[in-house]
């Protein structure tokens, strides 16, 4: 049975082997194959670990959750909602609870080691591509004949008055809902295979080897350390587009999540060092 101590090495090294393949082809369905292959993986060894812990005698060290630290960017770089986004739709596919810093530039993550660090692996791919894509329509000047809805205040009669007008979509708006539906999307592919997965344990299986019961302790265990451990003051509310709603940009968002070619280049730098005033993920 697998160690629960820790993702193995060999475990980690064929996910990123499944990553560089997506990223190597140009074909969208293979491209789609080898993420899912990635996120199956994910889901099977956490499983594995789930089981070997439950098995682990009350005497014997046994691994428990862990918070960590982890960097988005740097302070006063745009788009690190987005980011954040796509991190926490990860980790709600791999069992791992999130808080972030109100900057967005860190995230503290609950959970397993393990899980924490398959996070951190597709994180890492899926960002470069995220920003990749959301460049490359950015610099096709398709957002430029798109418009947005917005709401505008007039005084009429002494009065302030809304009403909706259609505007000309900025770059800085068709990126951010660009990025947002990217990471939705992608938030919303890990979840499905993850829930493949699981569904694929038989009743059987699961009685013979505690499968579900390891689950559901695993769960149990990780919400009350959160509970224990998370000073969040409030709940994160995602990304908001505040200069408007481009559905062009996120129907294209929306399609290169669907493509996910997955880049392979490290997570963005930023020191680590405590959260100030982290919002609950």
């Amino acid at each position: 049975m697998t160690s629960p101590n820790a993702v193995p090495d060999r475990m980690l090294t064929r996910i990123g082997g499944l990553l560089r393949k997506a990223e190597a082809t140009d074909n969208e369905h293979e491209a789609e194959a080898f993420l899912a292959a990635a996120q199956r993986l994910a889901t099977k060894s956490s499983i594995d670990l789930a089981v070997a812990r439950a098995h682990i005698a009350g005497r014997e060290r046994r691994p428990t959750p862990v918070q960590r630290v982890v960097p988005i960017g740097e302070p006063g770089k745009r788009g690190l909602r987005t980011y954040v986004q796509l991190f926490v739709a990860i980790a709600a596919a791999n069992d791992v609870r999130c808080d972030v810093a109100r900057t967005s530039t860190q995230v503290y993550a609950y959970g397993f080691d393990s899980d924490i660090d398959t996070c951190e692996a597709l994180y890492a791919s899926l960002l470069v591509q995220m920003v990749r894509a959301s460049d490359q329509y950015i610099k096709s000047g398709a957002y430029k004949s798109a418009t947005v809805e917005k709401i505008v205040v007039e005084k009429r009669w002494g009065r302030p008055v809304r009403r909706r007008v259609q505007a000309p979509v900025a770059g800085v708006t068709a990126r951010l809902n660009f990025q947002m539906a990217f990471a939705a999307r992608i938030g919303r592919r890990l979840t499905e295979v993850k829930a493949e997965v699981v569904a694929e344990v038989s009743p059987r299986e699961a009685e013979a080897t505690g499968t579900a019961l390891a689950l559901r302790a695993k769960e149990i265990e990780l919400t009350d350390f959160y509970a224990e451990t998370s000073e969040a003051r409030g709940t994160w509310r995602g990304p908001q587009a505040s200069a408007g709603h481009s559905a062009a940009a996120r129907a294209a968002g929306d399609r290169a999540g669907r493509a996910a070619r997955i880049g392979t280049s490290p997570e963005l730098p930023a020191a680590r060092r405590k959260l100030s005033s982290p919002e609950g993920g």
